[in-house]
C-alpha cells in the first residue's frame, strides 16, 4: 500500500468525502435534529478555513510550498504562527471542514468520514511528509516533532 503515499492530494481526499458525505445524506434519513446545528456547522467551518488559510499564509512567508506531494521541494521547516501549535494544521482545518459538513447534514453515519480522513492522512500523508521532514531538516525537525503535537 505504500505506494498510495503522497498520491492523493489532501484537498481532493477532502472534496471526495464530503461528497460521500452528501450521497449518505441524500440516501439515509437525518438521524437527530440539534438545535443550533447550522451555527455549530457554521463555527466548525469558519475554524476550518481559518486554521486552514493561517498554514498557508505561513509556508508563504517563508516562501516554501504548499504542494504536500512533494514534501521534498520544502525549501524551510516552518514552526512559526500556527505551526507552533500544531505540525498540521491545514489538515487539522480539513478535518474541521469535515466535522462542520457532518454537524450541518445532521446524520450520524457522516462522522464515520472524520476517522477514515485521519487514519488515511496520518498513513498515507503525514508519515510519508515527517520522513522526508526528518532525512531533510534532521535534529532541528526531530526537536520540533518532539515539541509540537501532530494534530492539535
Amino acid at each position: 500500500m505504500s505506494w498510495l503515499e503522497l498520491r492523493v492530494p489532501p484537498l481532493l481526499q477532502l472534496v471526495l468525502l464530503g461528497l460521500g458525505m452528501t450521497f449518505a445524506a441524500l440516501v439515509l434519513p437525518r438521524t437527530w435534529v440539534l438545535d443550533g446545528s447550522p451555527w455549530l456547522a457554521l463555527l466548525l467551518g469558519i475554524s476550518g478555513v481559518f486554521i486552514c488559510l493561517a498554514g498557508v499564509y505561513s509556508f508563504r512567508r517563508f516562501q516554501t510550498t504548499v504542494d504536500p506531494r512533494y514534501p521534498s521541494r520544502s525549501s524551510a521547516l516552518v514552526t512559526a504562527g500556527i505551526y507552533r501549535y500544531s505540525r498540521n494544521p491545514m489538515y487539522l482545518g480539513m478535518l474541521l471542514l469535515l466535522a462542520a459538513w457532518a454537524v450541518y447534514l445532521e446524520r450520524l453515519v457522516s462522522f464515520a468520514a472524520l476517522p477514515v480522513f485521519v487514519i488515511y492522512m496520518r498513513r498515507f500523508q503525514i508519515l510519508p511528509e515527517e520522513r522526508h521532514m526528518a532525512a531533510q531538516f534532521g535534529n532541528e525537525y526531530l526537536q520540533y516533532k518532539n515539541t509540537v503535537r501532530q494534530w492539535l
